[in-house]
């Protein structure tokens, strides 16, 4: 009998200014390598998205953040899909010009790498997105008109027949602001991140269908100065044909009562690595309820600033990503990591 698919979750919360993950793709290379080692990798948008760089792999699974956790709770169960049709959603406050750019970007995703890009619609009112700031330096944010962008996903979904939805909404332009001086610099936290996550929860909270967001704004003077982590944002005017290669092959979102034998749920999980002091969602928590072991790795701090544990999670602590890996090679051979180093516990007798 063939052993089932060797399957982790890697996570990197967004807007929390992860040292690996904090910024445009900078996590990608450590899930292409993860990867490797996996049958199946589950992962995130902030993990996979590089602007206009990407990297697409055939057991990758490019989950919006909501649909991860309640995947993670056992609610949800995942899809895989060949191809999705994939639907855009354009703020009406973005500016013509801005708007052609993306259309543009959009067209050249469907024409170059043959992805199924099917119709756009422009929301009803501009969504008036607002960025914020936690007092731990976590950003997050609002939109002010979040039934325009309900209902421009209806429309899609029941006009378009699209199966995954990218949303193209009109940020807030600040070329001035300390953050972003400091997020280009490669130190900080991305400003956009947070309110980026609301509006995909909501239209996948809303739908169950794949979504990602990509924002718009206008392009930033260069900066001699500027951080390799922050390069790949820079490259032109939009930030759309990653999200529309991750939605491309995203995999469908399906409730517990309806799974198949073929979907994927959390009880598949074998593994989940996450920033060591990142511990704080609700996936976590999940996750650490079933068979899943819990990586949690040193080098990626975070503004959460939250262990495994200190929730009463039992983790396996690593220094990198490096470590990471081995201890899944090892997981994956059916080798118990702890074996491998210089000290190993002796056996305990249970009264």
């Amino acid at each position: 009998m063939s052993q089932r698919p060797f399957t982790v979750v890697m996570m990197v919360p967004t807007g929390i200014g992860a040292s690996i993950g904090g910024y445009a793709g900078d996590a990608l290379p450590v899930a292409r390598a993860i990867a490797q080692i996996s049958d199946r990798l589950i992962t995130h948008p902030n993990v996979l998205n590089g602007a206009q760089l990407y990297w697409s792999l055939p057991n990758l699974y490019y989950v919006e953040g909501y649909g991860l956790d309640r995947f993670a709770a056992n609610q949800w169960g995942l899809r895989p899909v060949h191809q999705n049709r994939v639907g855009l959603i354009f703020d009406q406050g973005i500016e013509a010009d801005l708007q052609l750019r993306h259309r543009q970007a959009a067209e050249a995703v469907k024409t170059t790498l043959g992805v199924n890009i099917g119709d756009y619609v422009v929301t009803d009112s501009p969504l008036n997105v607002q960025l914020r700031t936690a007092n731990s330096g976590a950003s997050w944010g609002t939109i002010g008109q979040p039934d325009s962008l309900l209902r421009a996903a209806e429309t899609l979904i029941e006009k378009g027949n699209v199966s995954a939805i990218a949303v193209i909404a009109r940020f807030p332009d600040d070329p001035e602001s300390e953050a972003l001086a400091n997020y280009r610099q490669g130190k900080g936290v991305d400003a956009l991140a947070g309110t980026e996550a609301i509006i995909s929860h909501l239209i996948v909270r809303e739908f169950q269908i794949p979504c990602a967001h990509a924002p718009a704004l206008s392009p930033l003077p260069p900066d001699p100065n500027l951080s390799p982590r922050a390069a790949a944002e820079e490259l032109g005017y939009t930030f759309l044909p990653c999200v529309l290669v991750g939605l491309s092959r995203a995999p469908q979102f399906v409730k517990s009562n309806l799974l198949s034998p073929s979907d994927i749920t959390a009880k598949d999980v074998d593994a989940v690595v996450i920033p060591a002091n990142a511990a704080g969602g609700s996936a976590i928590i999940n996750f650490s309820q079933f068979s899943s072991s819990i990586i949690a790795v040193e080098d990626n701090q975070t503004t959460m600033e939250v262990a495994p544990e200190s929730l009463g999670i039992k983790s396996i602590r690593v220094n990198s990503y490096l470590e990471a890996l081995g201890v899944l090679v090892a997981q994956r051979g059916g080798i118990n990591p702890d074996a491998l180093r210089v000290s190993v516990s002796s056996l305990c007798r249970l009264n």
